[in-house]
């Protein structure tokens, strides 16, 4: 079954598989998480369905968002705070869904790409896996609420480290911080994390959604009030010259020349 560039297979009994099709890098916009939330709500409501993988066809599993794209971008230019982001009210639908995922992680996941990896209930991981919240680079503000879930993860202080630095955090150090349940090799890294979502798949269907939902209680909620004051602080520093010398800084592969402006 196909939603936009997300295809859903069912490669296990009660398990679904949803994999981003926008290889290499898998750079999402709003029409990507949106489609991911449609499939995420169909199969919340397949009761044959308990458990999910999220993965990636390609060398990443989510670089982030496409600055490249020109409609996006314009999107962005054009928006006014009132306006709000339709990004992120796609992004609270994934935190919504109602049974657990596992996210099958190779390659970068970066910026807003962090934060869909976040949202996840369990991270598998290979050692050639990288994070960053590489926003300050960007002259720019975390997003896809990533301040309310990181801290949540690793703690204040490393999530500090991640967001003040944009340093990247390689798979086996993301396993050593909690950031990661599983670390293998990225030839049995999907196929972990369905040995995992099987794991729980065997379990009363029921219960697990009664217990995540206990687990999980007010996340979406949460979201959606952090991810508003995101925005706010987004909104305002992409006016800035430093933001438009963070965006050609990363597209160059250079260091910013940053002028507090």
């Amino acid at each position: 079954m196909k939603y936009g560039d997300i295809e859903v297979t069912r490669p296990a009994d009660h398990v679904a598989l949803l994999e981003i099709q926008r290889p290499p890098n898998n750079f999402f916009d709003t029409a990507l998480i949106n489609d991911m939330g449609d499939a995420f709500e169909a199969l919340d409501d397949d009761m044959q369905v308990r458990a999910l993988v999220l993965a990636s066809d390609g060398k990443h599993f989510c670089a982030g968002a496409n600055f490249g794209d020109r409609s996006e971008r314009t999107q962005r230019e054009t928006r006014t705070e009132s306006d709000g982001n339709p990004l992120y009210s796609a992004a609270v639908r994934l935190f919504a869904c109602k049974k657990p995922v596992i996210a099958a992680i190779q390659g970068a996941a970066v910026g807003g790409g962090f934060g869909l990896a976040v949202m996840p209930d369990f991270r598998v991981v290979c050692p050639e896996a990288r994070f960053a919240a590489n926003f300050v680079k960007l002259g720019f503000h975390p997003g896809f609420g990533l301040t309310y879930t990181l801290p949540k993860l690793i703690g204040q202080q490393k999530a500090n480290l991640m967001f003040l630095t944009g340093q990247r955090v390689t798979g086996e150090l993301a396993y050593q911080w909690g950031l990661a349940d599983v670390l293998t090799d990225r030839d049995t890294l999907r196929e972990e994390a369905l040995k995992l979502a099987s794991e729980i798949a065997e379990n009363a269907p029921l219960a697990i959604m009664s217990v995540r939902a206990t687990m999980r209680q007010g996340i979406a909620d949460a979201v959606k009030k952090q991810t508003d004051h995101e925005f706010v602080e987004q909104h305002r520093l992409q006016k800035t010259e430093d933001h438009k010398e963070g965006v050609r800084a990363v597209a160059e592969r250079r260091p910013g020349n940053f002028q507090g402006r």
